[in-house]
């Protein structure tokens, strides 16, 4: 289940770019110029050691649902009885569902990679106005 889910949040997530403002700088090299030019300062945000998504996330959040998943059940268990088998099953699902979201945040672009590229765009003379 969660690596289908895992599969289905890869597969929809498109790759994101900057959306350029219409200014002299893009008006005077073209749309094939200002594609080079973005491929360009991304490439240099990942050789700076910048990462361009938050991909590393995935199992920090698995674990951080682990441990929520049983405490909270395992607190559960210790009112109903049988706190150890009620622990463990908290976990699994605590893991599961934190590996999905983990998942999805991980097709989000880091704010820093975002920032970097923006910057060195900006150094080139474009206007971004937003990411798509």
């Amino acid at each position: 289940m969660v690596a289908l889910m895992l599969l289905l949040a890869a597969c929809a997530a498109k790759p994101v770019q900057p959306v350029l403002y219409p200014n002299e700088r893009l008006k005077t090299v073209g749309e094939a110029a200002s594609g080079k030019d973005i491929q360009a300062c991304m490439a240099l945000a990942r050789e700076s050691g910048i990462k361009e998504n938050k991909d590393g996330q995935v199992a920090e959040k698995a674990a951080k649902g682990a441990v929520v998943g049983a405490v909270a059940s395992g607190a559960w268990g210790l009112v109903m009885g049988d706190a150890g088998q009620r622990a463990a099953a908290g976990a699994a699902a605590g893991a599961a569902s934190g590996a999905v979201v983990g998942a999805m945040d991980a097709s989000e672009l880091d704010p820093v990679f975002k920032r970097f590229v923006e910057k060195c765009l900006r150094d080139k003379g474009y206007e971004v106005i937003g990411w798509q």
